[in-house]
């Protein structure tokens, strides 16, 4: 019918020309044949050691222009203009292809060569990832936020740098079948005889996709996450670069993989850019944006430790024990490990309670601790005890056996606090919560750590579920060393929140405080039948 209908054009033309009204048809098909011309491309490169180069590129019928690099990554441009950070240290000459599209897709293209200087590198990094040749790293599916996702700046001021909306629970993706497949993912990290950085994901034929991407997968494109059938086989070159999300310090080395050949890392958003948050031997834990809904970051979680081979807490690192109370003399606590917090109001909590030291709030009985909260007239009591001048330790393992409240708006919490708490202050001071519960949730427990930049409600957090908390016993425990800090439940991991090192405030003394808050910001609303609870503890132990 597009044919008959342009016959008909040209023949009306021919028999009307005697009317002198010029007849003319639109061309668009001759438009597409149209070959780009007269390619120029422009360099502006920076001085300064970034490594950034602005290209600009102009051709005369040309819509859109495609910069390949030599690395293996490339950028489209409808406007002609991009800027591609080159990250290896030193002068070095790349060469770059600049390719003009026409409107019918016939193409012209011209290479040209670039000599740039770049200071930044990042050998540790490099060493870390690939052991100094080659390193295979697995989803670390024991911990919390294996998988997360958070907000981004601007539009999320105060939660721009961590998993604040969602963290996925311990082997919460694994043994499903719409998300197995993003357990058992194995990626290679290589740093070759030339020098650079490669890496390779080998997915056992199935790929995990977040549910707006998967129709790069053959998915619709919508709905949940799923698996799909996709091929991820190929070398990817890395290049490092310096970060530029501006996440507060200590909250990323500033450090960012730029993959090739678009390669992501087991969970598919769109992007081959991802920020390097913490590294260490045998961990490693990365942010990357969402490249449909660039207001959303991802985080991921992984380890050297092959899924079904991970350990349990490692008792060995910690052979003696050097402290510990049992709660086996009944009357007030032992003095020589513990004095009291008194008053009221919560240390801005907006809390309920009075602090006391009497006996009806705080007593050994029966081989246990007993601090319990009561409502005492139109307010309520309960106790705070904390070792601090008498009992502070720097490392070790902590462990901890208690029983929790049961009813809501109890707050129950057993944690620490730097020693040098008077001298500088919170958050200055650093605080690492053992075992926290809120008011409303009495089947989960958290732990988690406060330090600058990560306090109040910021500060990184772990949970897991725990239905019999308020009715068995369960043992608490942390492991503390120079290089991190991991929670546990009954030798169940609840995070491995935070890599540590000598800029955070977790490498000196740190004192013990249990105690039962009433309301406030974890507590919140009260049971306005309550009468009292009890948090009962059987020991606290301390290795080294």
């Amino acid at each position: 019918m597009k044919n008959m209908s342009k016959l008909k054009s040209l023949l009306i033309c021919l028999f009307s020309a005697t009317i002198l009204i010029g007849c003319q048809e639109d061309e668009p098909s001759l438009k597409a044949l149209l070959v780009p011309s007269n390619l120029i491309v422009s360099t502006d490169i920076s001085e300064d050691g970034s490594g950034n180069v602005t290209f600009t590129a102009s051709s005369d019928n040309a819509i859109s222009y495609k910069f390949i690099f030599s690395d293996g990554t490339s950028k489209v441009a409808p406007n002609g203009i991009v800027t591609k950070r080159f990250t290896k240290t030193g002068f070095n000459t790349y060469l770059v292809s600049v390719v003009a599209f026409g409107t019918g897709g016939i193409s012209t293209s011209t290479t040209l060569e670039v000599e740039v200087r770049s200071d930044f590198n990042d050998d540790e990094a490099v060493q870390l990832l690939t052991g100094g040749s080659s390193k295979k790293w697995y989803l670390d599916v024991k911990e919390v936020g294996h998988l997360g996702v958070g907000g981004t700046l601007p539009d999320f001021a105060d939660q721009y740098w961590f998993a604040g909306f969602y963290n996925a629970q311990p082997d919460e993706k694994c043994g499903d079948p719409v998300s197995d497949c993003f357990c058992d993912d194995e990626l290679t990290f290589t740093l070759n005889a030339n020098g650079i950085l490669t890496y390779e994901q080998d997915n056992k034929g199935a790929t995990f996709f977040n549910g707006a991407h998967s129709a790069a997968g053959g998915g619709s494109g919508s709905g949940s996450d799923l698996c799909l059938d996709f091929d991820t086989s190929g070398t990817s070159t890395i290049n490092l670069a310096p970060a530029t999300s501006n996440l507060p310090e200590g909250e990323s080395r500033g450090t960012v993989m730029n993959f090739s050949n678009d390669a992501f890392m087991m969970y598919y958003v769109g992007s081959s850019e991802y920020e390097i948050l913490s590294i260490t031997d045998s961990t490693l834990y990365v942010r990357v944006l969402d490249a449909l809904n660039p207001v959303l970051a991802w985080y991921l979680k992984f380890t050297t430790t092959a899924p079904g081979s991970e350990p349990e807490p490692d008792g060995s690192a910690f052979a003696t024990l050097v402290w510990e109370d049992d709660f086996n003399t009944d009357g007030a606590p032992n003095a020589a490990n513990w004095t009291y917090d008194l008053g009221a109001g919560g240390w801005g909590n907006g809390e309920a309670q009075t602090y006391t030291s009497n006996p009806s709030n705080v007593i050994v009985e029966n081989g246990v601790l007993k601090i319990t909260a009561k409502k005492e007239g139109s307010g309520y009591t309960s106790a705070r005890l904390k070792s601090e001048n008498l009992q502070e330790f720097t490392y070790g393992k902590v462990e901890v056996r208690a029983k929790l409240p049961s009813v809501a708006g109890t707050w129950p919490a057993i944690w620490t606090l730097g020693a040098n708490f008077d001298t500088v202050g919170w958050p200055n001071c650093g605080e690492m919560d053992i075992m926290e519960q809120t008011g409303a949730d009495k089947n989960r427990v958290l732990s988690t750590l406060h330090y600058p930049g990560n306090f109040a409600g910021n500060g990184p957090s772990g949970s897991t579920s725990l239905t019999t908390s308020t009715t068995d016993f369960h043992t608490y425990t942390m492991e503390w060393t120079a290089e991190e800090i991991k929670f546990y439940v009954d030798d169940k991991s609840v995070h491995n929140q935070v890599v540590n090192d000598a800029d955070k405030p977790f490498n000196s003394d740190f004192f013990f405080i249990m105690n039962i808050a009433m309301g406030g910001t974890l507590g919140g609303t009260i049971d306005p039948n309550f009468t009292e609870d009890t948090m009962e503890i059987d020991y606290i132990k301390v290795y080294q």
